[in-house]
């Protein structure tokens, strides 16, 4: 799979980069051949871990902490937003010490669509990445390749809701009219809810 490939010794390698503890256990893949051949282009195998260095959880909020939110520092970063530091899903979420077969792309077909559409249409075995892989997918790829950015234009679903049920999404790492400072974006999808609604106005 080529640069599409994160396995032990490629975590191992972007480790300190990451911030991260790299695997101590090797994990057999779980995809046959066949399988991997007719996702090897278009997708990520990526071996996901649990800590961090020193310990810590593998968050959003302790990702966010090591890369920092000033592009003018450091980068890659993140956005430099907190809207989302006390949520769950960037607190307490973590990696699972597993492969994940990730799509590297967005499909041309899902641009555009709500997320309750698409998830209807999704196959048997495949569902929304959670907002924690994509933030660690986007940086050890980042690494890995020397500078490469997974999602760099484009905002991505995401398995995780907040506290009050909106969709996260997340990725857009450059703002394509340069409004907007770099960073890995973590954002929320308002749902329509009663609350919202509309007044006139009489000319």
């Amino acid at each position: 799979m080529g640069k599409n490939f994160l396995g032990p010794d490629e975590i191992k390698e972007i480790a300190k980069q990451m911030g991260i503890e790299p695997p101590t256990n090797a994990l057999g893949i779980p995809y046959n051949e066949k399988t991997l051949k007719k996702f090897a282009k278009d997708h990520l195998l990526i071996l996901g871990v649990t800590k961090m260095k020193g310990g810590s959880p593998l968050t959003l909020n302790n990702l966010r902490a090591h890369f920092g939110l000033d592009p003018t520092i450091s980068e890659p970063c993140f956005y430099n937003q907190d809207w989302y530091v006390k949520e769950r899903f960037a607190t307490r979420v973590t990696l699972k010490p597993r492969w994940y077969l990730l799509r590297r792309d967005v499909k041309k077909e899902t641009r555009g669509e709500r997320p309750d559409v698409l998830e209807k249409k999704l196959k048997k075995g495949e569902s929304f990445p959670s907002a924690i892989l994509t933030a660690y997918a986007f940086f050890a790829y980042y690494f890995l390749t020397r500078g490469k950015k997974l999602w760099n234009h484009d905002f991505i679903w995401c398995s995780d809701r907040d506290k009050n049920g909106d969709r996260i999404y997340t990725g857009r790492y450059e703002d394509p009219k340069k409004i907007n400072k770099n960073g890995f974006n973590v954002h929320r999808h308002l749902s329509i809810r009663p609350v919202y609604g509309a007044v006139t106005l009489l000319d």
